[in-house]
């Protein structure tokens, strides 16, 4: 039984760091929200999106998450017209990063929730496992 709770925990916990690299590439993207480009008519930052893949422990036979690869947000940029910039184009446009603060913030609020979901199970299956012991003496 306690294997089973430490399997539970193992997951919770790959599910943790799964969510905590996550918030890190949504961070990156907020920080990044109004970096523009050095060169003129140069492409500002893009956004990077994150995609999770399961996969089986071989240890405990356990199916896990982590993260699969970071790829980059092939959406549009939005041109604004900013003919004093050095970013600007012959025409005076400035391409600006396809991040929206508002999509990255309900991104980030759903990561911490997923991440507290998995610290609940860890902390259940921790609890579980004490009382299981305690039952046992």
């Amino acid at each position: 039984m306690v294997n089973t709770l430490s399997i539970a925990a193992d997951i919770g916990v790959s599910g943790m760091r799964a969510q905590s690299q996550r918030l890190k590439v949504i961070s990156e993207n907020l920080a990044n929200s109004e970096s523009l480009s050095t060169r003129p008519g140069g492409n500002p930052y893009q956004r990077q999106v994150v995609t999770f893949k399961e996969y089986l422990d071989r240890d405990t036979g356990a199916k896990m998450v982590k993260v699969d690869k970071v790829t980059k947000d092939n959406s549009q940029f939005e041109k604004r017209y900013m003919p004093g910039n050095p970013s600007a184009d012959a025409d005076g446009y400035v391409l600006m990063p396809n991040v929206n603060p508002l999509v990255e913030m309900m991104d980030m609020k759903e990561a911490q929730r997923s991440y507290d979901a998995n610290m609940a199970v860890v902390k259940a299956s921790r609890d579980m496992g004490t009382r299981a012991l305690d039952i046992l003496k």
